[in-house]
């Protein structure tokens, strides 16, 4: 399995009145993990953009095992689950940084599409790309 960890501080905007984080910025950072394993992975998310191909998101679920709170780091480790050459999964892993807590895990789920919202097949559409997620499926 590869897996791609990226690193985030917690910033102060993204608590609530109770001084963690707020749930709903667990899958902003999913998303900003997903396109930093893209692009560490080998086909970054531009470039598949760049070429006309999209893939907006279809799902997205978080278990939240602990709270983060401003000033922390964690470490988001990311890696694909699925892949059918019209759709493609991510699992993630969230962890403080300095203790290895879990705070939270979860999963996307995403589609392809051309510009006119059609879906599309990243093998026809995409074959470099198609190949790497394989690889990176497979790995």
């Amino acid at each position: 399995m590869h897996i791609v960890t990226y690193r985030r501080e917690v910033y102060y905007y993204e608590t609530d009145r109770m001084d963690c984080v707020h749930h709903s910025n667990y899958i902003r950072w999913f998303e900003e993990a997903r396109v930093n394993f893209m692009r560490e992975s080998g086909f970054p998310y531009d470039k598949l953009e760049a070429s006309g191909v999209l893939s907006p998101v279809l799902h997205a679920e978080a278990d939240y095992r602990s709270m983060c709170r401003f000033g922390e780091r964690v470490l988001i480790d990311v890696h694909i689950e699925s892949y059918t050459g019209t759709r493609i999964g991510f699992c993630y892993r969230v962890t403080d940084e300095a203790t290895g807590a879990l705070r939270c895990e979860g999963v996307t789920r995403h589609c392809f599409v051309n510009q006119e919202g059609r879906p599309v097949s990243l093998r026809k559409a995409s074959p470099a790309y198609d190949q790497r997620a394989r690889e990176l499926l497979e790995a």
